[in-house]
């Protein structure tokens, strides 16, 4: 199941609300996944509030339980296409009421653990999960880091958050950290993967907000998620961050499509 939410926050990540369309127009042009599956184009969407930050987590929480649910009764992964990364906040929130002991798998070039403001943001709403005792620390893993603040470095040491950062994925490999990675989320008793497309070196994502060179490749994303899904407890995930009027040529739009069709 497939659910947009055109949503986004603060100034610099204007225009992600429009990735969701333009993620979809991108996915009718994938014919099967890399494992021979037919994408399906049909999607739900979450009603926000632009001017209202609020208003609009609160309708993203209670609609996001709804289609968790709906997916469930479907046997079916709920997909959820933002927006900004702050969309996380409700839909983790949501997926954790439903599955309580979950575990979250981050893929973002971020740690999003700024100290939180009076309403959730793209740059702190990892933190607000954690600090509300929403989220367990022990079962959170960010992959792919590579700009963290000094700030949010005390605050992952403090809980004891377990990064792993693109350059030790370049020195131990990606297969052998997928590896380690895997044993760990197959104890979790469901998981959600949140892909920050901002985690992949701009030279294969140009479009978002803050961009990181020196960060995987699209094919090392892809692997990390065409393993992951393998797994029976993988219940729901979100594609974020995506900025489709900062595209070149629409690869980062492709990108997120291509994703899309491995996730379902």
């Amino acid at each position: 199941m497939i659910i947009k939410i055109p949503f986004r926050g603060l100034d610099r990540t204007e225009g992600a609300e429009n990735a969701p369309e333009k993620i979809l127009d991108a996915l009718k042009e994938i014919w099967l996944s890399e494992d021979g599956k037919k994408p399906y184009f049909d999607a739900e969407e979450i009603k926000v509030y632009p001017s209202n930050i609020d208003k609009s987590l609160a309708s993203i929480e209670s609609e996001s339980e709804r289609f968790l649910k709906k997916a469930r009764e479907k046997g079916d992964r709920a997909i959820f296409l933002g927006g900004d990364h702050s969309v996380s906040y409700a839909t983790v929130k949501a997926f954790l009421k439903q599955n309580p002991g979950g575990g979250l798998v981050i893929f973002d070039s971020h740690a999003d653990l700024m100290p939180t403001l009076p309403s959730p943001v793209h740059e702190d709403w990892l933190r607000s999960l954690i600090e509300q005792k929403i989220l367990d620390p022990n079962r959170l893993r960010i992959v792919g880091l590579q700009n963290i603040d000094e700030e949010e470095r005390k605050f992952a040491d403090l809980h004891k958050i377990k990064t792993i950062s693109a350059k030790q994925i370049f020195a131990d490999g990606a297969h052998e950290i997928c590896d380690s990675l895997m044993e760990t989320a197959r104890a979790w008793p469901s998981l959600y993967v949140s892909v920050d497309i901002d985690v992949v070196d701009p030279a294969h994502a140009p479009a978002v907000a803050y961009p990181e060179p020196g960060g995987l490749s699209s094919r090392e994303l892809l692997y990390f998620i065409q393993r992951l899904i393998l797994l029976k407890n993988f219940k729901a995930a979100d594609i974020v961050e995506i900025i489709p009027k900062k595209d070149i040529n629409g690869i980062t739009t492709k990108l997120g499509a291509k994703i899309l069709s491995e996730l379902m």
